[in-house]
């Protein structure tokens, strides 16, 4: 029940989603759901830890083996893909307050946050940034993407050069932070923002 309230999420929109939608499309009278979900705010719940787990496959087997800028690289795009394709579960994820540590959402979130983690990895930044750092990740890809599903992008450039221009963007600035090093503490030259 809760696949086909995404998969419905992703074609009509996760704010038109309904009770009543979701029984018509699945055959079956609305009362039936609640055999299977509790009420409309579980459903949004359940397709919210959905996304985030969906998600968090996505960006952690694409960065699987890479480090650095190659990881972020795999990330950036995994996210963004993810998004576009769908964006109905992906909107259940924004603004939903866990019940508390174990809820799915909360365990799938943290999840999500690990592949990111992982990326920073191969960036030599101090403990302190690493929290800062992930909220610029988590700004840059969703912004972008979220706009980009909402057709946000009506100038002539290319959307695709664009996003390949802001991962440089992230990559020069966690190089910059990290003092121009890479994992390895080998020098970075010409490819970093200064650090002044």
């Amino acid at each position: 029940m809760v696949a086909a309230g995404a998969a419905l999420a992703d074609e009509v929109g996760f704010d038109c989603l309904t009770m009543g939608l979701l029984a018509e499309r699945v055959g079956v009278r609305t009362p039936s759901l609640y055999k299977h979900v509790g009420s409309q705010q579980d459903l949004n719940r359940r397709i919210a830890a959905l996304a985030l787990n969906e998600a968090a496959d996505a960006v952690g087997g694409a960065v699987h083996g890479h480090a650095g800028r190659d990881a972020l690289t795999a990330a950036a795009r995994a996210f963004r893909a993810f998004v576009l394709a769908h964006p109905g579960r992906y909107a259940a994820t924004i603004g939903m307050e866990p019940f508390g540590p174990d809820d799915p959402p909360a365990t799938a979130e943290q999840r999500l946050l690990g592949a990111f983690t992982a990326v920073l990895r191969g960036y030599p930044l101090p403990e302190s940034d690493v929290d800062h750092a992930l909220r610029m990740l988590r700004s840059l890809w969703h912004g972008f993407a979220t706009l980009q599903a909402d057709d946000g992008f009506r100038w002539s450039a290319d959307i695709d050069e664009s996003f390949e221009w802001l991962i440089t963007f992230a990559d020069r600035g966690l190089r910059a932070m990290s003092g121009g090093r890479s994992a390895d503490g080998s020098r970075v030259a010409g490819r970093g923002f200064s650090p002044r």
